[in-house]
């Protein structure tokens, strides 16, 4: 009988990812990017440069998160085991040219997740402790009449900010690779999650803070030390990531084949689970920044996106690629875990405590989100109901088929990603994408000053 229930369930997610969800990422992604002459791209220099001043700035305002925490707070909701795991398997599945499709959606999820974040600062509201509430369930009010529609985003982001998915990745990974009972680590697991999320995005910020980059430094070093070992190989891996983005690839090693539009539907699919543009999740904790520029955080959104998979999706995906392992009949869990250890010894421990890390970091952020929306729903009992939901969710998903978990968190996904993005549609001409005016006036002011 939950077999047959959540067959039903995954036939209705594929097919809105299929005929909507994908569409609507690139349509919109797309259309926004070329209207403003793909001022992500052109503009990119200025926003690693807005990212470097404000990781040294300090916080003088008493309002607010500083804008950094608040980056890293919601980057820890997008680089996780999904940066290391779940992206591998737009290849393994679809094949080498799905890299190719991951950085097309890379370059619609950054002024898409720009979007959201813009709207999220700009229409947030003052929640009278020394912070700010804002997220979709805010700016949607301005293009729904009805106010259903923005709560039940809000109970979407409930139910998607517990991250089954990640819990169950982390407690199998965990168990099956120390002697730890199985049981007695999901508690331990849960109480820290419980720890880091009842302490708001304030210390949700400050684990991801000290985790993130940690985690970047290691991850890319190791992977571009694995390229160095390969380096021959390199431009004949892109050229069969370019061959194959347009054609499908052939069955190979223990490889089945696919088609062409399986190869561009994994790609597009993994790239945007991973990035989470268009869901909503970044700008709920992006309006607790302290700023009061829009442009400025939202800028932070655009970095976000480069990292997570123009740096360590792509990553991981090219080091598989590289050593060959997706060819071979491995289980998704080990394919990064397989190429690193052929140049690294003992990643068979190294990567459980690396996916113990990013897991629990992302498990925190969405958490946190989760929560947010459930106080917002309801002032007085929504904090005491969503840990309640989040207790019995986490403790029963840790016990059953990954794929179940997966299904329930991409399901919720792309409802709440067609709900999102037509409402940054509706509200594209309240989005400012001059990024020019806001460096040429910078540019003024250090003039002035000197």
């Amino acid at each position: 009988m939950l077999h047959q229930i959540f067959s039903v369930i995954e036939f209705i997610e594929d097919n809105l990812w299929v005929f909507i969800g994908f569409p609507a990422i690139m349509i919109l992604g797309l259309y926004l990017s070329f209207k403003n002459s793909f001022v992500q791209i052109r503009k990119f220099p200025y926003v690693v440069k807005s990212f470097g001043r404000m990781l040294f700035a300090s916080n003088q305002k008493q309002q607010g998160l500083h804008p950094i925490r608040a980056f890293f707070a919601s980057v820890g909701g997008c680089l996780g085991i999904g940066n290391v795991i779940g992206i591998c398997t737009a290849v393994q599945i679809g094949g080498p040219g799905a890299l190719f499709w991951i950085w097309v959606t890379g370059i619609a999820a950054m002024i898409l997740k720009y979007c959201e974040v813009y709207l999220g600062v700009r229409f947030r509201e003052s929640n009278g402790k020394g912070g700010y509430n804002g997220g979709p369930m805010f700016y949607l009010k301005r293009v729904f009449k009805s106010k259903w529609i923005p709560s039940f985003v809000c109970v979407l982001l409930c139910i998607y900010g517990v991250e089954i998915l990640q819990f169950n990745v982390v407690i199998n990974t965990v168990s099956s690779n120390f002697p730890i009972n199985k049981y007695l680590f999901t508690f331990i697991l849960l109480g820290l999650v419980i720890f880091a999320g009842s302490g708001g995005v304030r210390r949700v910020g400050m684990i991801s803070s000290a985790i993130i980059p940690f985690f970047v430094i290691a991850y890319m070093g190791m992977g571009f030390w694995v390229l160095y070992q390969n380096a021959a190989l390199i431009p004949e891996v892109l050229q069969t990531v370019f061959k194959s983005a347009f054609s499908g690839h052939a069955a190979v090693g223990g490889f089945a084949g696919s088609g062409l539009i399986l190869m561009i539907s994994m790609g597009i699919r993994r790239g945007a689970y991973s990035s989470d543009a268009g869901v909503g999740f970044a700008s709920v904790i992006h309006s607790e920044s302290s700023t009061r520029s829009p442009e400025k955080q939202a800028l932070l959104a655009i970095f976000d996106v480069f990292l997570d998979l123009f740096m360590v999706c792509s990553m991981s995906v090219i080091l598989v690629l590289i050593t060959g392992v997706w060819k071979e009949p491995i289980d998704q869990l080990l394919l990064v875990q397989t190429a690193l250890g052929m140049h690294f010894p003992y990643m068979q421990y190294f990567m459980p405590v690396f996916i113990f890390l990013l897991g629990y970091n992302t498990i925190n952020a969405y958490f946190c989100v989760g929560m947010k929306c459930a106080e917002h729903l309801s002032p007085r009992r929504g904090r005491v109901l969503f840990y309640l939901y989040a207790i019995v969710s986490l403790l029963l998903f840790s016990f059953v088929d990954t794929t179940q978990a997966m299904t329930i968190m991409s399901l919720t996904q792309v409802l709440l990603l067609i709900i999102n993005l037509y409402g940054i549609y509706r509200l594209r001409n309240e989005i400012d994408f001059n990024f020019a005016k806001e460096e040429a006036s910078e540019g003024v002011l250090a003039t002035a000053e000197a």
